[in-house]
């Protein structure tokens, strides 16, 4: 058995699409709208988007894909397993044999299924950046609309769906700029998560227990550990590489949240409602969200919140021009500390801008 067998994936799978359940509005004559919608808002978004950042996706235009639940369960496996590919590459070298590793396995599989499935109901959208290289190519680089949450949702708080479906088309398009349009962002973030998850050598029972568990306080909204699993087993050489990953996460996060605002700002009359309803539900994210808390590679809610701060200071600083620089290469990225205090970075930049002239 591999690594990855620690892990039952067809288990994850049967019983992600159980706990998902069918939402009624599948059947109902508005859904039909929402693939005509979501393939228009997609190109407007797009276009929008690169108005604001300048960033233009070196793999075309985006392809837009309105699913049901299970179609999003099984698209989001491939994110699940390739996020913890090495992680559970590591744990398999220590692994049980037989009967037992079969039931960790199932287990495993059930603990994660229940966490997808759940996740399922809620994710309206979802840009995924983790796509898988050389497989199954024409399933990557999709940006999901789960059609019946979206139903739902326009439903319960009434809504007005061409403004909302723009609305969700910006949130996604934005991270597809950032990670399709900056060449070297995407290979950096994997390298990150491939030096933090490939270095353990942890105790498979162990990680079952804290999986169980994290899942269990996950899907109760509560935060596992500030630094999720991973932070049972990371080296403080580990727990570095762990808040480079949490800084970029909170980069991305405030830059998206900038360019939305700009981008949404004549186009949406109510996005700043649609914020406000959706701030708490928006957290849950897609399944790479999910996994990154899990795991403990997802900046904490007030790191997000010092991202945005971090990008609102510098574009004062310095208009769009500065904030381009961060995407000039890793060495431009800011730290945690330098995120928290906006004035070293500028420092840093500047310093380094004068010794290269």
């Amino acid at each position: 058995m591999s690594g990855a067998g620690l892990v039952n994936w067809e288990v994850a799978e049967r019983v992600a699409v159980k706990v998902a359940r069918h939402e009624p509005l599948a059947d109902s004559y508005h859904y039909t709208s929402l693939e005509p919608d979501f393939r228009r808002f997609t190109v407007e978004a797009e276009r929008l988007v690169e108005q604001e950042t300048g960033l233009r996706s070196l793999y075309g235009p985006a392809r837009a894909k309105v699913s049901d639940r299970p179609e999003w369960i099984r698209a989001n496996l491939a994110s699940f397993q390739r996020l913890l590919r090495p992680f559970l590459e590591r744990l398999g070298r220590n692994r049980p044999t037989g009967a037992l590793a079969s039931a960790g396995g199932m287990l495993a599989g059930a603990e994660i299924g229940a966490l997808l499935g759940w996740m399922s109901t809620r994710v309206l959208g979802q840009y995924d950046m983790l796509v898988i290289e050389n497989e199954a190519s024409v399933d990557q680089d999709i940006v999901y609309y789960v059609g019946p949450n979206i139903l739902a949702i326009e439903k319960l708080y009434g809504l007005p769906p061409a403004e909302f479906r723009l609305w969700l088309a910006l949130h996604e398009l934005t991270h597809r700029a950032q990670f399709t349009g900056v060449p070297w962002l995407r290979s950096h973030f994997l390298s990150l998560l491939d030096e933090t998850l490939g270095g353990f050598e942890p105790d498979p029972k162990r990680f079952l227990d804290a999986l169980r568990t994290a899942v269990r306080l996950l899907r109760a909204g509560e935060r596992p550990l500030d630094g999720g699993v991973v932070e049972l087993f990371a080296t403080p050489a580990q727990k570095e590489v762990l808040q480079r990953v949490q800084g970029l996460m909170s980069v991305l996060e405030g830059h998206g949240d900038l360019v939305m605002g700009r981008a949404a700002a004549e186009r949406i009359p109510s996005a700043g409602r649609f914020h406000q309803v959706l701030h708490q539900r928006r957290q849950t994210g897609g399944a790479v969200r999910m996994v990154l808390r899990l795991v403990g590679l997802e900046a904490k809610m007030r790191q997000y919140q010092d991202g945005e701060h971090f990008l609102e200071r510098i574009e004062r600083e310095g208009g769009a021009e500065l904030v381009n620089r961060l995407w000039e290469g890793p060495e431009w990225l800011p730290t945690l500390s330098e995120i928290r205090a906006p004035d070293r970075w500028l420092s840093r930049v500047g310093d380094s801008r004068a010794a290269a002239s």
